[in-house]
C-alpha cells in the first residue's frame, strides 16, 4: 500500500495505463486475428484491407509501447508473407 502522495499518484497512473494498454492489446489481437482468418479463407479482396489495418494497428501499438517494436515487426512480416502468397 502506498504511504506517500507521490506513490499514491504513481499507483493511480499505473491503473490508468494498465487499462489503456489492455484495451489496445485486445483490439490489436482482434484485428490481427481477423486478418489471419481472411488470409486462411483465401479471399484476397477481403484480406488486403484487413492486413493493412492490422499492420497499422501493430505499428501504432509499438509506437505507444503496448507491444515491443520487434514483436510488431515480426507479426507484420509474417502477415505480409502469407498475404503475399495469397495475391499470386
Amino acid at each position: 500500500m502506498a504511504n506517500h502522495p507521490s506513490a499514491e499518484k504513481r499507483n493511480r497512473q499505473r491503473i490508468v495505463r494498465t487499462e489503456r494498454n489492455r484495451a489496445l492489446k485486445s483490439a490489436l489481437r482482434t484485428t490481427v486475428k481477423k486478418a489471419r482468418a481472411a488470409i486462411s479463407a483465401g479471399d484476397a479482396k477481403l484480406a488486403k484491407p484487413l492486413v493493412a489495418a492490422a499492420e497499422s494497428a501493430l505499428a501504432r501499438a509499438a509506437s505507444k509501447g503496448v507491444i515491443a517494436k520487434k514483436s510488431a515487426s515480426r507479426v507484420t512480416a509474417r502477415l505480409a508473407a502469407t498475404g503475399g502468397k495469397l495475391a499470386k
